[in-house]
């Protein structure tokens, strides 16, 4: 799994590159590979539309509806496995 960084961090080698400096010698400075910043700086580029793809928000969106959908998966398959499927007759109050 890749190792999160700080927005802040994050934000600042975008910023080296933005400003001219090579992903090689911004890596460097900073103490990470060149494909994470690479990586960063793509996304960055997606998020201000000057690339096509999938905008960081639009991506936690989709990452929060996999996780519910998880959940309620699991949740089907406990009740499944508790014999709670069973419907109520309509009507029924206690």
């Amino acid at each position: 799994m890749p190792r999160l960084f700080p927005a802040e961090f994050r934000r600042r080698a975008v910023a080296l590159v933005r400003a001219g400096k090579p992903i090689t010698t911004a890596a460097v400075a900073l103490g990470v590979s060149a494909a994470a910043i690479h990586n960063r700086v793509r996304q960055d580029q997606i998020d201000r539309g000057e690339r096509p793809g999938i905008t960081t928000p639009e991506s936690i969106e989709k990452r929060r509806i996999r996780q519910l959908e998880e959940e309620v998966t699991i949740v089907w398959k406990a009740s499944k496995l508790f014999g709670e499927d069973l419907p109520s007759p309509k009507g029924f109050t206690r």
